[in-house]
């Protein structure tokens, strides 16, 4: 959960959005878009997502099959393959991390002025060394999904604590320097005028699902291993909230940092030329934490060269983490076709690689997936909406969230108007208008990073292939899941799930090896017994 709340979404990749779609006066109107999208699409996703995975305890692949039937697994097939892409190039990235360990820590000095760090970062990604970096997080993600996370674990509960005081301590000295508040007011000042711009929105929900996940389908994945004790609705309302907290402290301090250095070594620019510097940080200002971040510690001498050196390998810990979680619900997904683990993981990590290679040999193109796959994650959160619909809402809010949830919170009635409604009009609104926008004023037919034509292509090229996949799968009716691996409940077959009354009266008896319980049996008959339940299996016979 402490890597749900930080990472490199919050700390590279939302500075960066602010800068692609701030004007030449300011970028409040991105923040108001994207906190409004927090409260209208990241959090109802959350809460459906931490719901389907409690209840079905599987994959997302596995979990659009039991409430939507064999002919819609498509639609969970395209929700972990975007998921996949964004992990490939999201390697690279954190690859990224791991080279400017090395700058910190074995570099003659940091660089103290824009054009030297931004000359590193450039002559580091026309290199070869992308793509080792990518191989070498890969093999150290490989390693601990093949041998078990705990080791990452464990040093990700100390890392990542660190990496918040770290970027706290970076967040008030940057508050501290001259012409800061220059910064911060860009920040904050709006321009209503890009209001009309629906890139600002794309953006917007694109970064919050980038932010907190909403949408990938990691977080049904992670939320299989919830007991019905655990809150899906407290959890789903709280993280992404302290989330986007930790975003906007990232973007303060890059912002504050960047107008206070140009400022300071060019008194004569403008803000325009301030904006126009930061993004030209590389295509869609990629390089503007690696650029900035290290211009900032080398006010601080041999002090500064610590706590940079202490911030990448942090953060690098951070991407690590989330790079375990993308390629272990790869495999997951893989193993749901029948697949060993072994083969699984061997496969995740080859796609991975090879997927990942453009990327780290062009940062052109990992602009273009970052673009692509970010705004993918729109249709993936509607395709979580047509299963709650699907279902039906109503029937969702009360059966899987509030009465199949313990000790959780209630969802109110609204929920089913914003996760029915809402959220899908959200979708379907931003890709029309994104779309006609960008044929009246865009030559959309040329294959650009941001593209429509690039968009759609890559998009409707998956679509084709999961189609392709359930319609064989479905047609020779190939089993997906053996039903000696199947967990969890039947949305559709709610006589198997135990009332909430005896799951709490079965964990309130105490442990004992001498005693069962059978299913069928009076429970007043175990008075003072003992037995122990498997959460979401149903009351099955325990030794």
């Amino acid at each position: 959960l402490i890597g749900c709340v930080m990472g490199t979404g919050n700390v590279w990749r939302f500075p960066r959005i602010i800068a692609v779609t701030s004007s030449d006066t300011g970028s409040l109107t991105f923040l108001i878009a994207w906190a409004c999208f927090l409260l209208t699409w990241s959090i109802p996703l959350i809460v459906t997502e931490y719901s389907i995975g409690r209840f079905t305890r599987s994959s997302p692949t596995i979990a659009f099959q039991r409430f939507m039937g064999d002919k819609f697994i498509w639609i969970g097939c395209w929700v972990s393959a975007v998921a996949f892409f964004i992990g490939a190039y999201f390697s690279v990235v954190v690859g990224w991390c791991l080279y400017y360990v090395y700058v910190a820590c074995a570099w003659q000095e940091l660089p103290a002025t824009e054009p030297e760090s931004r000359l590193i970062f450039e002559n580091f990604t026309h290199t070869y060394w992308p793509l080792l970096n990518h191989t070498i997080c890969l093999a150290i993600c490989g390693l601990a999904i093949f041998k078990g996370a705990k080791g990452i674990e464990i040093a990700n509960g100390l890392l990542v604590p660190m990496q918040a005081i770290i970027i706290l301590i970076v967040f008030f000295w940057s508050l501290s320097r001259d012409y800061a508040d220059i910064g911060i007011k860009f920040m904050f000042t709006p321009d209503w005028s890009t209001l009309l711009n629906p890139k600002l929105y794309v953006e917007a929900a694109c970064q919050n699902g980038f932010d907190t996940a909403a949408g990938m389908g990691l977080l049904s994945a992670y939320a299989a291993y919830f007991s019905r004790n655990t809150g899906a609705v407290l959890y789903g309302v709280f993280l992404p909230s302290i989330n986007n907290l930790v975003s906007i402290i990232c973007g303060l301090t890059i912002f504050s940092t960047v107008f206070s250095t140009l400022i300071q070594t060019s008194p004569t620019l403008t803000i325009p030329q301030i904006v126009a510097i930061i993004k030209e940080t590389g295509p869609g200002s990629t390089g503007l934490t690696f650029t900035w971040i290290p211009v900032l510690m080398s006010k601080l001498g041999l002090m500064g060269r610590i706590l940079c050196g202490l911030f990448f390998i942090c953060l690098s810990s951070g991407g690590l983490s989330s790079m375990i979680s993308f390629l272990e619900l790869t495999v997951r997904v893989i193993q749901d076709f029948g697949v060993r683990r072994r083969w699984a993981i061997i496969a995740a990590l080859l796609l991975s690689f090879l997927v990942g290679v453009p990327s780290a040999l062009s940062i052109d193109i990992l602009s273009n997936q970052d673009f692509v796959w970010g705004f993918a994650l729109i249709l993936s959160g509607l395709c979580f909406c047509i299963l709650v619909i699907s279902y039906n809402p109503f029937k969702f809010r009360k059966v899987i969230v509030n009465d199949f949830g313990i000790n959780d919170w209630n969802l109110p009635y609204f929920f089913v108007f914003i996760i029915g409604g809402l959220v899908p009009l959200e979708a379907l609104g931003l890709i029309i208008w994104w779309a006609y926008t960008n044929i009246a004023s865009t030559k959309w037919y040329e294959l650009a990073a941001e593209s429509l034509a690039s968009t759609f292509l890559e998009w409707s090229i998956l679509l084709v292939a999961v189609l392709a996949f359930n319609f064989v799968t479905y047609l020779l009716k190939c089993p997906i899941v053996k039903p000696s691996t199947k967990v969890g409940f039947d949305p559709h077959n709610l006589s198997e799930v135990p009332p909430a009354e005896t799951y709490k009266l079965v964990r309130e008896i105490p442990l004992s090896s001498q005693n069962a319980l059978v299913i069928g049996d009076d429970l007043s008959t175990y008075t003072n017994k003992c037995f122990t339940p498997l959460d979401n299996l149903g009351l099955e016979k325990c030794k």
